[in-house]
């Protein structure tokens, strides 16, 4: 039996025109052009295992994945190389190195770290579109700094996540910590926490803004999330705003 070798990529994409990480029938998620890219070089086809799964339309600074290889007769340099000269523009594999057995993309995180990118200012320049979240009207950064707070520590998240088929057995979550930081017109707010449950961030950036415009009370976003109820009305940030910034492992 061949012994085979386990490489592990971090992968940047903008997310635009792509159908998420996950591979989909009609083949153009992230996932699907990366082992499509490997397939062609190697001749065989493989998965490529994912730390996590982005939605279509989010971007990632540092997606991390690893891939079971027949051999390692390419170097890590030479996959990156040859790698990118078949991708799509916007998926680039940053770097790849060999990695022991034991090593899993998803298995073996520790933690990531989400930014959300809000344009707020009454016009949304040309490059940002399709990168951050316009907000024309004024959000006080104070009440956003505040709700922002109450965020960060282990809460049960049930209320700040989608159901994406089947309920989660575990909707329980620490985040380490919220950052919220304002340059000119643009927002960021950075979330660092052991993991995320499916559109948790944009849900929480959606309750952050409506507090920020006076749309809803700090005290409703700590209901709830003190007591795991969706509410009756939830507003999801769109994905475009939102960046994976790096895995923790």
């Amino acid at each position: 039996m061949t012994m085979r070798s386990r490489l592990k990529l971090i992968i940047a994409y903008d997310g635009t025109g792509f159908a998420g990480w996950q591979s989909q029938s009609h083949r153009n998620a992230i996932q699907d052009h990366v082992e499509r890219a490997f397939e062609r070089i190697s001749g065989e086809s493989v998965r490529v295992h994912g730390a996590g799964r982005t939605d279509a339309g989010v971007h990632a600074l540092a997606q991390c994945a690893h891939v079971d290889l027949p051999d390692n007769r390419l170097s890590a340099a030479r996959w990156t190389t040859a790698l990118n000269a078949l991708l799509p523009p916007a998926i680039r594999v940053l770097r790849c190195q060999y990695v022991p057995k034991d090593f899993h993309a998803r298995h073996s995180a520790k933690g990531k770290i989400y930014r959300y990118r809000i344009w707020s200012a009454h016009l949304l320049p040309p490059f940002e579109y399709g990168r951050a979240w316009h907000v024309s009207q004024p959000l006080d950064l104070k009440v956003l700094k505040k709700a922002a707070k109450a965020f960060a520590g282990t809460h049960d998240f049930a209320g700040f996540a989608a159901n994406r088929g089947k309920p989660e057995k575990n909707t329980i979550r620490t985040i380490y910590s919220v950052r919220v930081r304002r340059n000119g017109p643009c927002v960021t707010i950075d979330f660092d926490g052991d993991g995320f449950l499916y559109k948790m961030v944009r849900l929480i950036v959606g309750s952050l803004v409506q507090c920020a415009l006076g749309k809803m009370r700090i005290e409703d976003l700590t209901e709830r999330l003190d007591f795991s109820q969706a509410g009756r009305t939830r507003l999801a940030a769109p994905a475009e705003g939102l960046f994976l910034v790096r895995v923790r492992y």
